[in-house]
């Protein structure tokens, strides 16, 4: 499932498209492939950094049970120092097996399985 949420002009837009299996592989089998330029120097190594950083991910969502996305999204930024590393979590979160996201009213609300 997306979410829209913005405007067109000074109208408000809130839009909801359900996808199944088969039209996110139509859509993917219309993505143009590109691959990254080789690069011979090493990209630096951030794992240790990134799994205390996951870890801690979990253990927040953990603790808190159920949180919605904005509140997560506020707290995640605070942990991981910025937005678009907050961002990278919340979109791992979304295809962990040990978290459900459903759709709230307003937001969606990660809900932890354990």
């Amino acid at each position: 499932m997306v979410r829209i949420r913005g405007k067109i002009g000074d109208w408000p837009v809130d839009l909801t498209v359900e996808l199944d299996a088969q039209d996110w592989a139509h859509l993917a089998a219309n993505l143009p492939v590109s691959t990254p330029p080789a690069t011979t120097e090493a990209a630096p190594v951030e794992a240790p950094r990134t799994d205390a950083l996951w870890q801690s991910t979990l253990s927040l969502l953990g603790k808190a049970g159920s949180i919605e996305g904005p509140l997560l999204m506020e707290q995640l930024t605070g942990l991981a120092g910025g937005e678009l590393a907050a961002k990278q979590l919340l979109v791992r979160l979304r295809h962990c097996a040990q978290v459900r996201v459903e759709s709230g009213a307003d937001a969606p609300v990660y809900h932890w399985l354990g």
